[in-house]
């Protein structure tokens, strides 16, 4: 489903020039769940920006599907980027204002549908990750493990065919964080999502398929994940 060939990535200033992703060849399929791990300053964070279409000035190939996406116009990258790239973040970035609906609801009119076209969708979505129930409630309502699983549920709404959870555990406790990973392995298992997870936490690290470590701008592993 995605394979980078050669990335190499730099960042120039007047000074220097910081050469912060080196030589990356990484391939994924569908249905994975791939643990990124490294240090502080070690590249994750260009990498999942790389990944997710963010990122797209740097030396080398990434297919996507057997496509090079990056050669296409800025509007089509951003339509695809919506459309097939879900991300939950550390620190939930819901909209406090908003609604639980309103918070998922919104990739979905980002997309061009009417509000009249949502609640089905939002409402099998919310109950997939178990919040039917708190759908009028606001974020400040709820913990931070529901509200980590309304960013999972905004991230689901478009089908996307993979997800980027960056420290998706974080801000949790460690009771909470077991069960947000078992969440991702639910939907990673039963609706084959594919999920690129970053972590500096090595006990996230028995819920994925695969572990890929990267110091220092290069990828220094890259394993499966044997189940106990």
């Amino acid at each position: 489903m995605i394979e980078l060939k050669q990335i190499n990535k730099y960042y120039r200033n007047d000074e220097e020039v910081l050469h912060v992703l080196k030589d990356i060849n990484l391939s994924a399929d569908a249905g994975e769940m791939i643990a990124i791990m490294g240090p502080s300053g070690s590249g994750k964070s260009t990498l999942i920006n790389t990944l997710g279409f963010i990122d797209t000035k740097f030396e080398g190939e990434y297919l996507f599907e057997g496509e090079n996406l990056i050669t296409t116009t800025d509007d089509r990258l951003s339509k695809i980027r919506n459309q097939t790239v879900g991300f939950v973040f550390q620190n939930f970035s819901l909209i406090e204002n908003y609604t639980v609906y309103e918070n998922v609801e919104l990739p979905l009119l980002y997309n061009g549908y009417s509000f009249h076209q949502t609640k089905e969708k939002v409402m099998a979505v919310l109950a997939k990750v178990g919040l039917a129930d708190k759908a009028e409630k606001h974020p400040r309502q709820l913990s931070g493990g529901q509200q980590q699983r309304v960013a999972i549920a905004r991230a689901l709404i478009n089908q996307p065919k993979f997800i980027i959870a960056d420290e998706p555990t974080g801000a949790l406790d460690t009771h909470t964080s077991n069960d947000i990973m078992e969440l991702f392995k639910e939907l990673n298992r039963q609706d084959q999502v594919t999920i690129f997870l970053v972590t500096h936490d090595p006990e996230v690290v028995p819920y994925c398929t695969r572990l890929v470590q990267i110091r220092d701008g290069a990828i220094i592993e890259d394993r499966t994940v044997i189940e106990a």
